[in-house]
């Protein structure tokens, strides 16, 4: 059971994902960054003496501070952040521990400028994929990203002027690739395949690309994505009102998807 001010590697897997998952903050040395240069999803990294400079960044949300082992790094800024009123734990083991319990990582040369306040550009009018990636985005690599929705014909220039990755449009890297989506392309890119992602992937890319026969539920998610649209005019509106959806569905595809429905049990027709 871990002690005061302290959370496993496995409790932490359980809420990265999740909209209760805690801001992940890396006080590794430059020395030991460089044995292993990836990040925690979401995570920002930053050196351990200057880790209140945080502080507006953590808000009122929970805080769980990763150094190599787990020890007076780590131990040290946590108690730092509390000072401040944070809620703020230490990653038991540290970042050794995440990695002996797979948790997922990204390569830090993949995190657009360095992977806080990101700025992602897409088409407007967004149905499946572009809300589906949105919230992989919010949930994996960045919560604090922006999304630019534009017309079609503007997404490269908007990506120049403005600084931004774009994604799901025909010529840029991180978009449909043969017959899988651009939730595909970002999971494999930035690492992030897990038993739940790809579950859930299968599902975008049914609903997406009009093949239900590669998951009962992508049926359902169209429905409900093409209902999301009529509803809202605006793009942002729309996908604050679809976040929830996707957690339920990641919340399915990790830990539920063996349950069903049936009431009255045994009801005959």
């Amino acid at each position: 059971m871990p002690g005061f001010g302290t959370m496993t590697a496995p409790q932490l897997l359980r809420l990265i994902g999740t909209p209760d998952a805690p801001v992940l903050i890396d006080v590794r040395t430059d020395a030991d960054f460089a044995l292993d240069p990836r990040l925690l999803p979401g995570a920002r990294r930053v050196a351990h003496r200057a880790v209140t400079e945080l502080a507006p960044w953590i808000g009122a949300r929970a805080a769980v501070v990763v150094c190599q082992r787990g020890r007076k790094l780590s131990e040290g800024a946590a108690a730092l952040l509390r000072t401040l009123g944070i809620r703020a734990e230490v990653l038991e083991g540290g970042w050794e521990a995440a990695c002996a319990a797979a948790l997922p990582a990204i390569p830090a040369e993949l995190l657009p400028g360095g992977g806080a306040g990101t700025v992602w550009v897409t088409r407007h009018r967004p149905k499946i994929d572009r809300i589906a990636c949105p919230w992989l985005i919010r949930r994996f690599i960045d919560p604090g990203a922006r999304f630019l929705f534009v017309a079609p014909s503007e997404v490269p220039a908007v990506a120049e002027q403005f600084d931004a990755t774009p994604f799901d449009i025909e010529g840029v890297r991180l978009t449909h690739r043969g017959d899988r989506c651009s939730f595909d392309a970002f999971l494999d890119d930035f690492g992030l395949h897990s038993p739940a992602l790809d579950r859930l992937a299968l599902v975008v890319r049914g609903a997406d690309t009009d093949r239900h026969d590669l998951a009962p539920q992508a049926a359902g998610l169209l429905a409900l994505s093409v209902g999301l649209s009529r509803l809202y005019r605006d793009d942002l509106a729309q996908l604050d009102a679809a976040l929830p959806l996707y957690d339920a569905l990641y919340r399915w595809a990790r830990d539920g998807m063996d349950e069903g429905h049936d009431w009255p049990q045994g009801r005959k027709a």
